[in-house]
């Protein structure tokens, strides 16, 4: 007998999260469930409507409230996803607090970062040990979030960190944004370069830890970059979208990665770019970053 397959898609009431939610509940089967979450309870039913009766879709789907900056509440979500089911085994951590050009982005660090990282580090620590064998946990980053877009002296802070060590370096970098002391240090003043580069060096420290048991079991730990994405957050900061897909379009590749058969032992740990993985240690210092918040 199959085992229903169990999955989770954080920040899916709109954009990238939403078409993840809904190509997993068209390319899963009858008996497997998406769980579509987000902080807005009518959002998310909304959502989770639009999803169950869309005529692609063929999996069971239900909406769940999920703030992933409160990490109780993911520690009792798969808890509970535990006890109920025996765990899960898909997990994207997608949700994204808005940052626009209007407010400066000291005002907006503190919801940012609790989401962006906060939300990324809670889902990591809580729904890695309940991911079943087989299963595919993603985080959804950018290929901002490489050493090389960081100035040379604040590399070795993420590089072979572990989880609790860049938790306090995500701490200390926002308390230096509090007291406008970041810029002195050398954090880039677009907060989203650290930000990245900090995701993808949780998912790599959680990795590193599990990767023998994890390929032995078929079963993935990575951080994905799904290219430009048409959506009300990247809007402000780019001015020619002539390239960006559509959040439909750009689910595609992640999917693809979620759903094969098998795991590249390649692309455990790492940062993946349609398909392919995106060097740790490539970029190049963040010059163009205060272009883009001059625009």
């Amino acid at each position: 007998m199959t085992v229903a397959r169990i999955a989770l898609v954080t920040g899916a009431n709109q954009g990238l999260g939403f078409a993840l939610a809904a190509g997993l509940a068209a390319r899963l089967g009858p008996d497997d469930l998406v769980l579509l979450t987000g902080r807005n309870a009518q959002r998310v039913a909304d959502a989770a409507s639009r999803v169950a009766e869309a005529p692609a879709t063929r999996s069971r789907v239900e909406g769940r409230v999920l703030d992933v900056s409160d990490a109780d509440a993911v520690a009792r979500a798969a808890a509970e996803l535990r006890a109920r089911y025996g765990g899960v085994d898909i997990v994207v951590s997608n949700a994204s607090a808005m940052l626009t050009p209007d407010l400066t982005q000291a005002e907006q660090a503190d919801a940012f970062i609790g989401v962006a990282n906060g939300g990324a580090h809670a889902v990591l620590r809580s729904f890695g040990p309940v991911l079943r064998p087989g299963g595919r946990l993603l985080v959804v980053a950018s290929s901002l979030g490489t050493l090389g877009h960081l100035d040379p002296p604040l590399r070795p802070l993420f590089d072979g960190a572990s989880l609790d060590e860049v938790e306090k370096v995500v701490a200390s970098w926002l308390a230096a944004i509090r007291a406008g002391t970041s810029e002195e240090s050398g954090w880039p003043q677009w907060i989203n370069v650290p930000s990245k580069v900090a995701q993808v060096a949780a998912v790599r420290a959680v990795a590193a830890e599990r990767r023998a048991a994890d390929l032995a079991q078929n079963t993935l730990i990575a951080a994905v970059c799904p290219g430009l994405v048409d959506t009300p957050l990247s809007r402000p900061w780019f001015a020619d979208f002539s390239h960006a897909q559509t959040p439909a379009q750009a689910a595609v590749a992640v999917l693809d990665l979620l759903l094969a058969e098998r795991v590249d032992p390649a692309t455990y740990g790492e940062l993946v770019r349609f398909g392919e993985v995106v060097p740790w240690r490539e970029g190049t210092p963040p010059a163009h970053q205060e272009r883009l918040l001059s625009n």
